[in-house]
């Protein structure tokens, strides 16, 4: 069988060859031109973190001959200067979102070094807004729902969080990964499941830029109004059962705590009552049942009623009980020794 083999002309071999050195060449010249640069150029400060429409000021200088410099840049471009081994990009109201200024300087050896300056251009948001997600009203307890915070018009959003707070404490918070320059706006949403102790509690979100060392070290915030939760929840009682003794300024209390409010309806009483408190003095000892009821459901306590004086008699039998068994104690001891010393004298 023949063998093919095939090879490339000597031609294309050496332009793939000259190619590669260039691109090599041009590798090297960029990392010496940019190395070069920063030794060059020096910027003060190296970069700049600006809340937009403000003012902004940086100088670039250098140390050595050169036949002109000068700022590159869509606002407040300086125009190239020869006498100077310092000069200033200044703007007193910065609004381009995208700017990015460029130092450059023109050597003797006809060569140009220049120098990029890092700008975050930065703005709070015009409102934070925090809603409930399809719903309306008070929320029932053991029922989850969603809040929803509403961000407008912030940037970079690179560097914003949003925080979740119940009250003072801390539920939750969210960065983000978009890289986008301009003001976005934002939405984020907070899965909650309510109790009894949440109803009037207050839930509210806020929005932080965290720029950098260069940045506000108070970072910037923004908060929403808080967003008061009412929570419905059934009545329970501390306990199931209580013991009253029978007195004057004794109540049976069944009052508790559920939203809507319970009503009280009793069992074995002679009139019917719905108030949750009654008077132990103005009941005969036995067990009494209450039940307070609302919308989401109903709970029940028995309370155990007896009589004070029904106590103090068993006080004075058990007191009785133990003055017999001790007088017939008495009696039989000395009944024993009456007739022990009779038969010694016998």
């Amino acid at each position: 069988m023949q063998k093919w083999s095939f090879s490339l002309p000597t031609s294309f071999r050496d332009l793939y060859m000259r190619l590669t050195l260039l691109g090599f060449c041009f590798l090297y010249s960029s990392l010496v031109t940019g190395a070069q640069s920063e030794s060059l150029l020096q910027l003060d400060p190296q970069r700049v973190v600006v809340r937009y429409g403000d003012s902004v000021e940086v100088n670039c200088s250098t140390s050595v001959l050169h036949k002109g410099m000068g700022w590159e840049a869509s606002q407040g471009g300086v125009s190239m200067t020869r006498n100077q081994s310092l000069i200033t990009w200044r703007v007193s109201e910065l609004t381009e979102w995208d700017i990015k200024p460029v130092c450059y300087i023109n050597l003797i050896d006809s060569n140009q070094s220049l120098v990029h300056l890092p700008v975050t251009i930065y703005k709070t948001p015009d409102s934070v807004f925090i809603s409930t997600v399809n719903h309306r009203g008070p929320m029932t307890e053991g029922q989850q729902y969603e809040l929803q915070c509403d961000v407008h018009n912030v940037a970079p959003v690179q560097n914003l969080t949003v925080k979740w707070y119940k009250g003072q404490t801390l539920l939750n918070q969210t960065t983000f990964t978009n890289t986008i320059e301009t003001p976005v706006n934002k939405t984020v949403t907070l899965l909650i499941g309510p109790d009894r102790a949440d109803d009037g509690a207050q839930y509210w979100c806020e929005a932080e830029l965290d720029l950098g060392a260069e940045g506000p070290q108070r970072h910037p915030t923004n908060s929403s109004k808080p967003f008061n939760v009412e929570v419905y929840y059934k009545p329970k009682h501390s306990s199931s059962t209580e013991t009253i003794i029978q007195d004057d300024k004794v109540m049976l209390d069944c009052t508790v705590k559920a939203n809507p409010a319970s009503t009280y309806t009793w069992d074995h009483l002679k009139e019917k009552s719905s108030s949750p408190v009654l008077k132990s003095s103005a009941l005969s000892p036995g067990n009494y049942t209450c039940t307070a009821t609302n919308t989401l459901g109903r709970d029940s306590k028995v309370f155990i009623v007896k009589s004070k004086y029904t106590d103090r008699t068993t006080f004075w039998a058990i007191v009785l009980t133990g003055v017999v068994v001790a007088v017939a104690l008495i009696a039989a001891y000395l009944i024993f020794k009456f007739r022990f010393s009779k038969n010694s004298v016998i």
